[in-house]
């Protein structure tokens, strides 16, 4: 290490240096006091030992006096370190270059954010190229998206990859009790930042969950202080920082990321020059599903008869998280059945927990279990008839989290703008349930309710969103909310919200109609599918295919197509 080196490594871990070599002394220094005394002390006359000890209540006093004194300062430091933001300077951390863990082959199941996350990476490694066209290297990269996608994977991954110092920090690592707190931290891992970036040619800053400090600025026109202040002060000293490094030329650059839309961020941090890159991390389609269980079924013991092709098509709509949560729930099944390898029934357990929760302890009378079995059976036989994208994967009458009973249904893939045929798919079968209890039964229950409550709301999009009401009214009514006042007003009159309203309920009575008439007519479907419900507990896939298969039937997707 050279000396200019060693000085910057100093002037990064000063604070460091002093506190762990302050102690050092002190410890120190009183082994060596106390040691010289004790030295001279067993030297003495027998005399002098018996006046020392007599004296010793006035040297007990002098102790208690520097004891407080010392108690005083330590308070004093502590207040400094906790409340001052001296903690601040010691918290951020370098991850240096290979300890990420994280190369760039390793990350699987996103494939198109990796295509524009590669060009920002090119531009990080090759500065030199960039600096002779008279180019300027990215100041910042926001990655947006839901939970559980690998925001922080990818990240880790780019430090890795550009082989430069990776200093990790979390936004509410920002948000602190007092007036100033968040901005002496944001300053301190900027001040360290730059340091590294001197030592090693350019530095990467991640704050993860950045939406936790830097929402939208708020005014105080209230004369409010204290959290509003401390919020808008941590983005503006952000917002500094980052101008800073386009002014001092230092080669550092910004990972954030965020569930929140961008939108809900401050817009001074969105303009161009900040974030330059905006790069959406959505959950895998259904190649980078097979990926990721391939990736994740390598690292476990299983039957090499397992199709992921299958795995991939059933898990619609999971993350990244959810599928390596699947796998190790899978090994956890298969040791608690003791297995020595995973198999395609601990899979299927594994998505039901995943998905629907554990299994309930709760014990249902015989009647309960028969008015389930036919409510359920109501919802999968209409589901399968008339869906025109969901597969029905499972229909079961075993509790979890406090239903009776559930059916699956599962798209084949995502579904960005749903059609017309999609929403009155929903609500038939929403309201299958209640047709059923009541064909059968001649009356209904209460388990009914969520089913309303669900098939009303797509009723209600439906006319008061998108303009599918059957008497042909238009617009989106959300806008004519009124919000100036203390409360929200909608503001149409009383004619449209009789009209909205009679739309609704025609809807649910012809899709009601629909449902009835399909189940009288497939009676005998209906009731075999009840009493295999009643027989196994639990119908997967394929067995559903076989029992529509037995009476001829085929999904609605099939037969439209």
């Amino acid at each position: 290490m050279t000396l200019q080196e060693l000085k910057k490594s100093i002037r990064l871990n000063w604070i460091t240096i002093l506190v762990i070599g302050s102690f050092a002394g002190t410890i120190l220094l009183i082994i060596g006091v106390t040691s010289l005394s004790l030295f001279h002390f067993f030297h003495m006359d027998s005399n002098f030992q018996k006046s020392v000890l007599a004296g010793m209540s006035s040297y007990i006093f002098l102790w208690l006096v520097v004891g407080s004194l010392t108690g005083v300062i330590h308070t004093v430091i502590w207040v400094y370190f906790v409340f001052g933001g001296g903690f601040a300077k010691l918290t951020y951390k370098r991850i240096k270059e290979g300890e990420t863990n994280v190369s760039w082959p390793d990350v699987i199941g996103m494939e198109t954010v990796k295509k524009e996350v590669w060009e920002a990476i090119t531009l990080l490694k090759d500065r030199a190229r960039l600096k002779q066209i008279g180019g300027q290297i990215i100041k910042g990269i926001l990655m947006v998206g839901p939970p559980g996608c690998g925001k922080t994977y990818l990240a880790k991954a780019i430090a890795t990859e550009t082989k430069l110092p990776f200093l990790p920090a979390v936004g509410s690592d920002f948000v602190g009790m007092f007036v100033g707190s968040g901005t002496m931290a944001m300053k301190n891992l900027f001040k360290k930042a730059r340091i590294l970036a001197e030592i090693h040619g350019g530095c990467l800053i991640f704050i993860d969950e950045i939406d936790s400090f830097a929402r939208p600025r708020q005014s105080d026109r209230m004369g409010n202080v204290g959290a509003e202040t401390a919020h808008n002060a941590t983005i503006n000293q952000l917002l500094a920082d980052m101008d800073g490094i386009k002014q001092s030329a230092s080669n550092i650059v910004i990972l954030a990321a965020t569930n929140l839309s961008e939108d809900d961020l401050d817009p001074a941090l969105m303009r161009a020059g900040r974030f330059d890159r905006k790069i959406y991390v959505g959950r895998p389609t259904l190649g980078d599903r097979k990926q990721l269980f391939d990736f994740y079924l390598q690292k476990i013991q299983h039957d090499s008869s397992i199709d992921t092709n299958v795995l991939a098509r059933r898990s619609v709509m999971f993350s990244a998280a959810d599928v390596a949560n699947m796998v190790k729930e899978a090994s956890l099944v298969a040791v608690r059945d003791k297995r020595k390898q995973v198999v395609y029934k601990d899979l299927s357990e594994a998505y039901d927990r995943v998905l629907f929760g554990l299994k309930s302890h709760m014990t249902l009378s015989t009647k309960e279990k028969v008015w389930t079995a036919y409510h359920e059976s109501g919802h999968a036989i209409i589901a399968y008839l008339t869906h025109p994208t969901d597969d029905v994967v499972k229909a079961s009458i075993i509790p979890r989290k406090g239903m009776l009973g559930f059916i699956a249904p599962r798209p084949k893939e995502e579904i960005h703008a749903p059609a017309k045929d999609w929403y009155l798919a929903n609500i038939k079968t929403g309201l299958a349930g209640y047709a059923a209890e009541k064909i059968k039964f001649g009356t209904t229950t209460s388990g009914v309710g969520n089913d309303f409550k669900n098939a009303m709301a797509l009723a209600r999009v439906m006319v008061f969103n998108y303009g599918m009401g059957p008497s042909g009214i238009l617009g989106d009514f959300d806008a004519m909310f009124d919000c100036t006042g203390f409360g929200s007003q909608l503001n149409i009159s009383e004619e449209t919200k009789r009209l909205i309203d009679k739309d609704i309920q025609k809807i649910l009575h012809d899709c009601l109609k629909e449902v009835e008439e399909i189940l009288v007519k497939e009676n005998d479907l209906f009731e075999h599918f009840a009493q295999e419900l009643l027989k196994q507990g639990e119908l997967e896939y394929d067995d559903i295919v076989e029992i529509f298969k037995k009476y001829g039937k085929e999904r609605a997707q099939e037969s439209s197509g």
